[in-house]
Parts: structure tokens; C-alpha cells; sequence
């Protein structure tokens, strides 16, 4: 590019070019020796300079934000699901008590850094781990609203809800996936927590969510109905009260086939 000639022994592997060059052409010639022999000029756009007080700053700003809608994801769950609010908040909880350690042993033995962006991917998280249970939840009050029992209702309502939550899952999967291939800088963190979250949260929804649902469904708080469960059959505008109950009641009221029948009467005045 410049036909430089050595004029002595270069020891120390730094070197310079000297010459009649003004500043112009000293820096296209720095430029075609970093980046190719392209006729490019470079301009600075932007400079943005973060110190540790604004990245302290921001980073408090983020644990609150993510504060705050954990904290209405949680009177949200009460005061809709009311019972079932137990449920909710303990997967919230299982759910970001694995993401910090999972995020613990990944900055221990990969050398990952949680930058802002992967904050705002862990805050994310919360809405879709909310809405895996928002998912079940529902249909397991669409089957108490047909009239099954309790139990009965959970396994129904987790095979309809079960394919739901992985398509939801998988779509947010592959979104995280595709950001984190395509995107550079700070972007790819956001898209790895987002990716590292969502397989968190099909984790928890299988391992902890629905074993709960199960375990719950068969105490008597959940299994009759109270109406602090959120499973409350006429509060859900259930068509009839539970099956089970009604057909036990029927068999109750049946007479036994089996049993003699009373004799009729005789009119002592009758011939």
C-alpha cells in the first residue's frame, strides 16, 4: 500500500512508518491496514462513556423494576386465583432462585457477565412464567365449570393445558435463539437470559407446578370446593355441583332393588 522499507532491526515487534504523509493519508493507511484495502472512511457516530456510579445506578433501577412486577404478579395471583395464588408464587420463587444460581455457575465456570441487557431478559422471565400457570390455571376452572371433580379436573385440565405451555415456550425458545445468532453486543444477553429462562420455566411448570396442583387437589381446602381456593364450583358458575358427589347423592336416594318392598295396605271393610 506504502512500499515502507526497513531501515534497521525491528526487536520489540512495534514499529512505525514514516514519511511525508499528511493526516489524511495516515489515517486511510491506518485504516486499510486494520480493515482491508476498501476505500472507507470512518466517522465516530457516538461516544457513550458509563461509569460505575450510572452502571450502579441502572443496575438498581433494573432489580427494582423487576421488584415491582413480581410483586404485582403476585397480589394479581391472590387476588384472582386466591388459593391457587400458592402455587403461583412458590413456582415464581423455585423458578428465579434457579435462574440466580444457574447464573452464579455460569459466571463461575463460563465466564459469563450479566450485563443490563440480561437483566431486562431475567425480568422478562417473570411474564412467562406467569403465564405457563395462568394457562393451567384456566383450564383447570374450565373443567370444575363442566361439573367434574377436582382431581379428575386437574389431569384433564393439564392435558389441555400441557401442549399450550411447550408450543408458548418453544416459540419464545427460538425467538431467544435466533436474537442471540443474528444480534450483536449487548443484545445477546438479553437473548440468553430470555432462552436460559424459558427452558427454567418448562422445567418448573413439569417438576413443581402440576405435582403441586395434584398434591393440593387432594386436601379437603382444595378437594370440597372452599371458596378461598379459587376452585369454588358455583363461584366459577359451574353447571352442576360435582359429579361425583351428585351420583353418590343419586345412589342414596335409589331404592336397593335387592330390598323387600313394603306391603300395601289392606282395606279391612274390602271383601
Amino acid at each position: 500500500m506504502s512500499a515502507p522499507e526497513v531501515q534497521s532491526a525491528i526487536p520489540g515487534g512495534n514499529t512505525q512508518i514514516t514519511g511525508n504523509f499528511t493526516q489524511a493519508q495516515a489515517t486511510q493507511l491506518q485504516d486499510q491496514l486494520k480493515f482491508g484495502s476498501l476505500p472507507l472512511n470512518f466517522k465516530t457516530q457516538f461516544v457513550t462513556s458509563v461509569s460505575a456510579q450510572v452502571g450502579r445506578n441502572q443496575l438498581d433501577a433494573g432489580m427494582v423494576a423487576a421488584g415491582v412486577g413480581l410483586l404485582l404478579v403476585v397480589l394479581y395471583s391472590f387476588f384472582y386465583y386466591r388459593g391457587l395464588g400458592l402455587v403461583s408464587v412458590s413456582s415464581l420463587i423455585i423458578a428465579a432462585f434457579i435462574a440466580y444460581l444457574t447464573v452464579v455457575l455460569l459466571s463461575l465456570y463460563q465466564n459469563f457477565t450479566l450485563s443490563l441487557a440480561g437483566i431486562a431478559g431475567l425480568i422478562v422471565a417473570i411474564g412467562i412464567t406467569a403465564d405457563s400457570f395462568v394457562v393451567y390455571f384456566e383450564r383447570l376452572r374450565d373443567e370444575v365449570r363442566e361439573g367434574k371433580q377436582l382431581r379428575p379436573a386437574v389431569e384433564a385440565g393439564w392435558k389441555r393445558a400441557r401442549r399450550t405451555i411447550l408450543v408458548s415456550d418453544t416459540v419464545s425458545f427460538l425467538a431467544a435463539l435466533l436474537l442471540y445468532y443474528f444480534a450483536i453486543g449487548d443484545v445477546k444477553g438479553f437473548a440468553y437470559t430470555l432462552g436460559l429462562t424459558t427452558l427454567i420455566d418448562v422445567l418448573v411448570v413439569f417438576a413443581f407446578t402440576k405435582p403441586m396442583v395434584t398434591l393440593l387437589a387432594g386436601t379437603k381446602f382444595f378437594g370440597n370446593g372452599h371458596p378461598m381456593s379459587g376452585l369454588d364450583p358455583a363461584r366459577l358458575g359451574a353447571r352442576t355441583p360435582w359429579r361425583s358427589a351428585v351420583r353418590r347423592d343419586q345412589a342414596r336416594r335409589r331404592p336397593d332393588p335387592a330390598s323387600p318392598r313394603p306391603a300395601a295396605s289392606r282395606n279391612p271393610g274390602g271383601s
